[in-house]
């Protein structure tokens, strides 16, 4: 392996303010040779029994699979002529700070960008997959997980050849039946492709590189190479003869035997252990192909264009809106991220042709679509694997997907039966605002504490005691809130993470878990095995090795206390920050753990929300059900997680980090299986600096309100700095409109609660964007926050500009009904049509479809609740 170095950026306090992007390895490209004497111009192999690749020789020759259903539409195709698997060696540099991650390549040491193809064997039988697919595969099919494969359907599609590097001018003729000699510096490795059938609906795909090659040291002509192909051969019967019966199994009759330049390629010898770190899989694209999903992001909707890098992390504080950018990267390195930042990646992606693809495991990816023909993915690992999806709408793709992945379990009906009250202070301050709510009759699902933990004074402010067990001082009565609260159906929720900070100086500490859990050996270890101090604004913190055996009933026990005070929801944060040089008592790579921590860290909460569940049974209250919410994730987080919301936007109007960030990540975590998704209302992140002031305004917190009372959960957070912010307690005009929109909120709950069932059945988010279910309009594709549907039934166009009274509406192509407004009545017949609608504050622009049962309830419960 090439070297990898991590640089620590977590104390610089002076740094630049505009970090350039990190180097990685450019757009790999090379030529794919075939002899078009020798191969057929067309063949088709099968894969599985619903599933196809098709050669053709024309133009260089290029592969193509397909659905048996809908041989001319291609899942999946090569470039005509262009090498489509190439391999690297590169230098990693990873540069760390306070959960912000930038990964570099500081020097590519190899490209092998070309590539041939020698076979495409189709396998019948499991038997001739697992034992010796090819007598140059390291142990037969090692690496293969026989469980995956054993749930293949066969036949199994196997394509091998040589990936190499050409240092000399490619000659004009790329056809391998004509002799070329390559210089002395060339390299070549071998490779496999597999494809096989995991579904109906998918196809699986491995490839795999073997070692760089630098052993020949000298071209050989075509004479040379015909004798070393006598010389295989006749190893091959001595293998066979020595290897006992599974080496009997009967080669294919349908398999193309392609010419190589394997035997004239030459170069230098590495050391033994050198392997490929780089992996790049290249596939055509068309030009108008939009691009959505890769996880939750936050300031694109297509991705056509860009290189999206797949790595959890801090979102960064402003991620590219100015001036706050500025600040944050100049005070901590890196901090105020960028467009690509995010909580919450996936390797997944649909386009506007209804093609699908993701990956498997954890490995750092990049997928660049900087080019209008083609995709390449590049993998820091020798290996990729994945598998593309048959869909014939997005809806389709995504149940698909989902399918695979996983979905959220139905969430319990009191989450999302009014508000959810997010605020500090100490029961004095919580009894204070529920006597001032019940006066503007606000409909209530919970109180959400977050300082029940208790609050500590650091150089920046006051932050919590990260020690999970209720303050008693600042709580007084803990117990007894929690069981007036609940007398009026009120739940209260708490907040915890996987971090433990430590205590001796908490006044109020009855345990010291930072010391419980040093003491048991479960948390993340450093370099000299001791645990490793993570930086975390104005503390250190040691984190939970989610690895180690004991770790999982250790904290599920913190839960269980919590859980028998009478919490019913917490918010379960953190996840994204597992240091890259860590040491896990797995012994896996914590850099491809990183990936997956977070996927761990809502599996142990979700774990003892269905232990305890178990364990509780339907008893007097079925609705008597945990819920946790988190923000960190990754492709099989939905599966885990039960609740996402979308992290510290800053609290302001902006693009990439504001209010309208919010409404992108919604949408795109929706379109990769996040399907209940939701922000705090008015942001989180204000700023107080000399020159930078960021403080939530009034007319900022009432259009958030009316924003996120047609999301999944309708939840308020105070903020980092609540007395710099308006918060709906702050006077009467906030009171009233929050009241107003929570019972907004409180009126489709009949339909959110379809739509939740909707999900944990089919993976539908909550709330959509236009193109999922309007994919044939061209229009809808240019939307990123300007609007959304809930469910189908419900559109909402929401104000997010300061000093806006009026938004303009796109009505799609492809509905039948006209879309009403809720205010007015005014009824919108024509399709493909923009209008402007008059939108003051209280009465965003809302359409329900006229004269359907779900828009009629929704217009009944408003006039019951004296809002129209």
């Amino acid at each position: 392996m090439s070297s990898l170095k991590i640089t620590k950026k977590h104390h610089r306090h002076l740094n630049n303010p505009f970090p350039s992007a990190p180097k990685s390895l450019p757009f790999v490209q090379g030529t794919l040779f075939s002899e078009s004497l020798t191969l057929a111009t067309h063949q088709t192999f099968p894969i599985g029994k619903d599933f196809r690749l098709t050669w053709q020789s024309r133009n260089g020759g290029f592969l193509s699979v397909s659905h048996r259903l809908q041989p001319d539409k291609s899942l999946w195709s090569t470039i005509p002529g262009q090498a489509f698997v190439s391999g690297a060696l590169a230098e990693t540099e990873i540069q760390e700070s306070r959960g912000s991650f930038v990964i570099k390549d500081r020097e590519v040491r190899l490209v092998c960008d070309h590539q041939t193809i020698e076979d495409i064997r189709v396998i019948d039988h499991l038997d001739s997959f697992l034992h010796a697919t090819d007598p140059d595969f390291p142990s037969g099919c090692v690496g293969f997980d026989q469980n995956d494969v054993k749930k293949t359907e066969f036949p199994v599609l196997m394509i091998t050849g040589r990936i190499f590097s050409m240092k000399k001018k490619r000659p004009q003729d790329s056809s391998l039946s004509k002799k070329m000699t390559l210089g002395k510096d060339c390299t070549y490795a071998r490779y496999w492709v597999f494809f096989g059938q995991k579904s109906s609906h998918q196809v699986g795909f491995q490839v795999r590189l073997g070692k760089p090659n630098f052993n020949l040291s000298q071209a050989i002509s075509p004479a040379g190479l015909r004798r070393r192909q006598v010389l295989r051969l006749k190893l091959c019967q001595l293998r066979k003869k020595k290897l006992g019966w599974w080496w009997s199994f009967r080669r294919p009759r349908n398999y193309v035997a392609v010419s190589s330049a394997e035997d004239e390629i030459v170069g230098v010898k590495p050391p033994e252990s050198t392997e490929f770190n780089r992996i790049c899989l290249t596939y055509s694209s068309e030009k108008s192909e939009k691009f959505y999903g890769f996880g939750e992001q936050f300031s694109h909707m297509n991705f056509k264009g860009r290189r999206v890098p797949i790595f959890v992390q801090e979102q960064g504080i402003g991620r590219g809106d100015q001036p706050i950018t500025f600040a944050a990267n100049l005070v901590s390195h890196r901090a105020g991220g960028d467009w690509s930042t995010t909580y919450a990646p996936s390797p997944f992606y649909m386009t506007s042709k209804m093609r699908s693809l993701y990956l498997e495991g954890y490995n750092y990816s990049i997928f660049d679509l900087t080019r209008h023909d083609r995709v390449q993915i590049q993998m820091h690992n020798n290996s990729i694997e994945g598998s593309l999806v048959h869909g014939n709408s997005p809806t389709e793709l995504l149940e698909h997907f989902t399918g695979t992945i996983g979905r959220p379990p139905e969430l319990p009906e009191w989450i999302i039966s009014g508000a959810v009250i997010g605020m500090q202070g100490g029961t004095d301050m919580v009894r204070h605002v529920w006597d001032e709510l019940r006066a503007y009759n606000v409909p209530i699902s919970a109180f959400w504490l977050q300082d029940w933990v208790g609050h500590r004074e650091t150089f920046i402010g006051s932050q919590l005691w990260w020690n999970w067990e209720v303050d008693s001082t600042r709580y007084w009565g803990w117990r007894q809130l929690i069981k007036d609260l609940d007398a009026q159906h009120i739940r209260v929720m708490t907040y915890c993470n996987p971090c433990l900070a430590p205590a001796e100086e908490n006044p109020n500490r009855r345990k010291n878990m930072f010391e419980e859990a040093k003491r048991l050996g479960i948390l993340v270890r450093d370099k000299t095995g001791e645990p490793y101090m993570v930086p975390n604004t104005a503390f250190d913190v040691g984190m939970l090795d989610l690895t180690h055996p004991d770790t999982e009933s250790w904290f599920k026990q913190i839960l269980q206390d919590m859980v028998d005070d009478g919490i019913r929801g917490w918010m379960a944060d953190f996840g994204e920050g597992l240091p890259v040089d860590a040491k896990l008592y797995s012994g896996e790579d914590p850099i491809v753990a990183h990936n997956r921590y977070p996927e761990l860290w809502a599996k142990i909460n979700r774990q003892f929300v269905d232990e305890w569940k178990s364990n509780h049974g339907e008893a007097e209250d079925p609705e008597d059900t945990l819920v946790f919410f988190m923000r960190a994730g990754f492709r099989e987080s939905p599966k885990w997680g039960m609740l996402f919301w979308e992290g510290d936007q800053m609290v302001s109007w902006q693009v990439n980090d504001g209010i309208k960030s919010t409404v992108v990540g919604l949408l795109s975590s929706g379109l990769s299986g996040y399907a209940f998704n939701h922000s705090d209302i008015g942001g989180y992140c204000a700023v107080s600096l000399p020159l930078i002031r960021y403080h939530r305004s009034e007319e900022l917190l009432l259009r958030w309100m009316e924003l996120n009372a047609f999301t999944t959960i309708f939840r308020t957070h105070e903020g980092n700095k609540p007395s710099c912010n308006s918060q709906f307690y702050s006077n009467h005009k906030t009171f009233s409109h929050f009241a107003r929109f929570a019972k907004v909120y409180s009126a489709w709950k009949f339909y959110r609660i379809q739509l939740i069932k909707e999900a944990a059945q089919k993976g539908l988010p909550v709330c959509r964007h236009l193109f999922l279910h309007y994919p044939e309009d061209d229009n809808v594709h240019k939307f990123t926050y300007q609007q959304f549907l809930v469910g189908t039934e419900i559109l909402v166009v929401p104000v997010l500009d300061k000093g806006k009274n009026n938004v303009k509406a796109y009505f799609p192509v492809g509905e039948s009904c006209p879309w009403q407004h809720i205010w007015t009545g005014k009824l919108y017949t024509n399709q493909g049509y923009e209008a402007w609608v008059e939108s003051p504050i209280g009465q965003p622009a809302v359409f329900v479809k006229a004269g359907s049962l779900v828009g009629e309830t929704f217009l009944k419960n408003l006039k019951d609740l004296n809002i129209l």
